[in-house]
């Protein structure tokens, strides 16, 4: 498999020093009356792993320190590089994670004003972490606060005997080489940092009822070939529906991406390219089940849609916003997907050493436990050892369910969350079986990403119904020890099945279900699949609540309804002065570009509202208000 080394082409009057997100909303306006771093070793000098064989040899593999749990673990772990910009003397260390002598803390913010930031930023997922470097990078300080000893939420990763695991998905779209929508790129390069990645030739693999199986290939005309092989009769269809798909995307992938709660970017933006916007707001409160059903008939066809959708938002295809279906239904052949070397936890870790070295911290082990609100405004954060810190504004990457529900107590929840909560509730979590394997158990030709509903479509999104594989070895083997695939299964469970058990009851039913998908894998696709088992282990909603700090260990919002496409979701402002919210549940939703896309249209709003980029307070009023009235219409 070649390994590409991402070097971002940006279009000519775009700056490193923010993105530009499109203005959607502008136009249904004018039709309507919207590291640890923990001193980890980072290697500033570019990477050449000339083979994939290479990425094995120690002489030849860059040494990291490991980020392994407790030093769990102890393996290398190959990021790529990062340049230095406005490097300044900033020690933040995690004592769970170093066996080295640590130099102690700055004491701040202990009862008191202390030093102020322009930015606080609440977690360091994706989308906190691009919100952070952005506004590093445009010259603000900036303190992330992250409760756990790693960076990345659900992008983060574990290490065990040997293995590398992704905490999240493997499948990594936003990291090509070309386009505006190439946003984990971007957000690298913005703090000088490039990834080595593998390139995927095949998206996913289906394997679904009446023995459809189906490979999303990265060529688009392969993957609409073997599509109409099973649906011949609805070849027009095929073509027409992701026909529109690409209208979509390629308007989105021609624009400058900026924030769409700026009203200067956004008139600027549709005088330049009024079409493209216009497409896109055509679309916006459309959702890919309703356009698909305009061009196809065949129910196997539409399932098929079905479970496209589900992939990019756990609902089916008609509670799934065009725009989103679009942007990953199409970026999968324009860009494609590509694997970061050493695993998908390197692109926060480079992210928060970029965020080092622009003269901004980060602190782990930081459980934020309030907000501190001082005569209607968002000041400050409070944490569980009692330390406060403060900020001209506070960001938050917690859900909003978590964000107004646990960090703002005793606060009056603003009448935006009330609607948002009556449109939107917390989608099932997951549960995940991380798995290392004997090599030989895989066929030589297998498919990194697979998607498996045997029998019946009903079962799509009922809990344990469908299971997504990824087995990320088959691109990188360097993260599993010599001879071992790692094999990490996804199926959607909810809380209520793993509450009120013992403990004993809770492992005893770890054990079940992981057996129970173990062999419907082993009957499906990998004969043999139990007896080659290395090892296992078991995570389910009550993990995923506790380690990423999500109310029920939820993956995001979903629709109480069929909605009306993106007219919903909320944006980064809130009805709080002072407090952002960035991550899934912020429009554009669920998924790593879009948290990506939250986190730039969050820095750029936030830029503006400190005075580092320009702002019209009189137009500003006129578009929040507007917005929050075009949300209503959801």
């Amino acid at each position: 498999m070649p390994l590409h080394y991402i070097t971002p082409t940006l279009h000519a009057n775009a700056n490193l020093s923010h993105f530009h997100f499109p203005p959607i909303l502008l136009l249904t306006m004018l039709n309507s009356p919207l590291l640890s771093l923990s001193e980890h070793a980072f290697s500033h000098t570019p990477h050449h792993f000339p083979t994939r064989a290479a990425s094995r040899s120690p002489t030849l593999r860059p040494k990291f320190q490991s980020l392994a749990f407790g030093n769990r673990g102890g393996r290398e772990f190959p990021s790529g590089s990062c340049s230095n910009a406005r490097r300044r003397k900033v020690v933040v260390r995690s004592k769970s994670m170093l066996g080295v002598e640590e130099e102690e803390l700055v004491e701040r913010g202990v009862k008191g004003r202390g030093e102020e930031f322009d930015a606080i930023v609440i977690g360091s997922g994706i989308g906190g972490l691009v919100a952070g470097t952005q506004l590093a990078v445009k010259g603000a300080r900036v303190l992330v606060l992250e409760k756990y000893v790693i960076p990345g939420g659900s992008s983060g990763f574990y290490q065990r005997n040997g293995y590398t695991f992704d905490v999240g998905s493997s499948v990594m779209f936003g990291f090509s080489d070309k386009g505006n929508l190439n946003l984990i790129t971007q957000a690298l390069a913005a703090v000088g940092c490039q990834m080595q990645v593998i390139p995927d030739p095949t998206t996913v693999h289906f394997h679904l009822p009446n023995n459809i199986s189906v490979r999303v290939h990265k060529k688009y005309d392969r993957f609409i070939e073997e599509l109409t092989s099973y649906f011949p009769h609805e070849k027009e269809g095929i073509l027409k529906f992701y026909g529109e798909c690409w209208k979509i995307f390629n308007a989105l992938n021609s624009l400058e991406l900026k924030s769409l709660e700026e009203p200067l970017y956004l008139f600027g933006q549709f005088f330049q390219k009024p079409l493209e916007c216009l497409t896109l707001a055509y679309y916006l409160p459309q959702n890919a089940g309703a356009i698909a059903r305009k061009y196809i008939q065949d129910p196997n066809l539409l399932s098929f849609i079905d479970a496209e959708c589900f992939i990019v938002s756990t609902v089916n295809a008609l509670q799934t916003p065009m725009i989103n279906a679009s942007m990953v239904l199409c970026d999968r052949h324009f860009g494609g997907i590509n694997y970061p070397l050493g695993g998908i936890g390197g692109i926060a870790k480079s992210l928060a050493k970029g965020l080092v070295d622009q003269g901004s911290e980060i602190f782990y082990k930081a459980n934020v436990t309030g907000i501190i609100i001082e005569q209607g405004k968002a000041v400050g954060v409070r944490l569980s050892d009692g330390r406060e810190f403060f900020a001209k504004t506070i960001i938050s990457n917690a859900t909003r369910w978590d964000t107004f529900g646990k960090l703002l107590k005793g606060v009056p929840l603003p009448k935006e969350e009330e609607n948002f909560q009556k449109v939107y509730v917390k989608a099932p979590s997951f549960l995940s079986i991380h798995m290392g394997v004997k090599a030989e158990v895989l066929p030589p030709d297998t498919d990194c990403h697979h998607f498996v509903l045997e029998s019946n479509w009903t079962k799509l999104e009922e809990p344990y119904g469908s299971i997504f594989l990824s087995i990320p070895t088959v691109l990188d083997s360097s993260l599993a020890p010599e001879g071992r695939h790692i094999l990490h299964i996804f199926t959607t469970s909810s809380m209520e099945d793993w509450e009120g058990l013992s403990r004993e009851e809770y492992e005893a039913k770890k054990q079940l279900v992981a057996d129970e998908i173990t062999s419907r894998l082993e009957n499906k696709l990998f004969p043999g699949l139990r007896s080659s088992i290395d090892f296992m282990e078991v995570g389910t909603p009550k993990t995923h609540r506790r380690y990423l700090a999500r109310v029920e260990g939820t993956y995001g919002p979903m629709p109480r309804r069929i909605p009306k496409g993106l007219l919903g979701m909320p944006f980064n402002t809130t009805g709080i002065g002072g407090l952002y919210c960035v991550g899934d549940s912020c429009f554009p939703g669920q998924g790593v570009i879009a948290v990506a896309f939250s986190g730039v249209m969050c820095a750029h709003r936030v830029a503006a509202d400190i005075g580092l980029e320009k702002k019209s307070p009189v137009l500003d009023a006129m578009l929040l208000r507007l917005l929050g009235w075009l949300r209503t219409m959801a």
